[in-house]
């Protein structure tokens, strides 16, 4: 009998279980450090639908640490390099490349979108892309009336590899309102201790101050629902953030080390899989 790619997996797991992971479909937001990992172990373990956004290009500060990252790629979208990668080990894989930032949406004094940020139906031709708009065009489904309405379509999971704040803070609560299910990454830089990865609810973090800023977010949203993510106990090394300018949503950039952001990728992904 002809061995399967998946055999190792199935034999673990089981088939009812590979069953589900073939049927679901599980959108990775940012494919950088954390998210590039989180979606080739999803892969890896038969999840059967992939959508991958990010706009990024490969850079040479990224081969550090990045699975898309190598000299070879420098320039190339990442969501290009992974999606190579991905149907290389699944070529059956319905697999979704999005080049698009997800950003938070603008708002008028009122406090209503601007008409610019309204969704239309060229909504994917742009390289840019609200949270609502994105999942609006994945579901196929109307915004639900109750804040706590049930799973889109019974099948879409979020995984929330987003490093920047106002993006991140749009996402999650865009999935939070609409119920579906989403684990989120907490912050990886400045820090080296694998030991202390762990997984936690939102509130309950600490050491980690991309976990203090979305929860101050959230807070403001009135958004204190539980939040699953991935987060490390260890503190920051300080010497290893510096300020920048002139980047969107971002004041600092921390240092990093090869294995930190594989190691949240891998913990999200068996999240997703333990769940789905």
């Amino acid at each position: 009998m002809e061995n399967k790619w998946t055999d190792r997996t199935a034999l673990l797991l089981g088939e009812d279980k590979m069953s589900r992971l073939s049927n679901a479909h599980v959108l990775v937001v940012g494919v950088g450090g954390v998210g590039a990992y989180a979606a080739e172990m999803l892969c890896r373990a038969g999840v059967g639908e992939l959508t991958i956004i990010d706009a990024d290009t490969v850079n040479t500060t990224n081969i550090n640490r990045q699975l898309p990252a190598t000299h070879s790629t420098v320039g190339r979208l990442k969501t290009e390099v992974l999606a190579e990668r991905l149907r290389d080990i699944n070529p059956e894989i319905r697999l979704h490349e999005l080049p698009m930032y997800v950003e938070a949406p603008l708002l008028s004094p009122q406090g209503g979108k601007l008409q610019s940020e309204q969704e239309d139906e060229n909504e994917f031709s742009r390289d840019v892309i609200t949270p609502s708009a994105l999942l609006d065009k994945l579901s196929n489904v109307p915004e639900m009336s109750s804040p706590h309405g049930g799973n889109v379509g019974g099948r879409l999971f979020i995984v929330d590899a987003i490093d920047t704040i106002a993006p991140k803070c749009a996402l999650i609560a865009e999935a939070l309102r609409r119920g579906i299910p989403i684990v989120s990454s907490m912050g990886a830089g400045a820090k080296s201790d694998i030991t202390q990865i762990r997984f936690a609810d939102l509130w309950d973090t600490y050491h980690c101050g991309l976990a203090k800023a979305v929860r101050t977010r959230l807070k403001k949203e009135g958004l204190r629902r539980s939040l699953p993510v991935v987060f490390s106990t260890e503190q920051a090394d300080r010497r290893a953030v510096i300020t920048v300018e002139g980047e969107q949503n971002k004041k600092s950039t921390a240092g990093t080390i090869s294995y930190m952001p594989a190691v949240f990728g891998c913990y999200l992904a068996e999240y997703v899989i333990r769940k789905l």
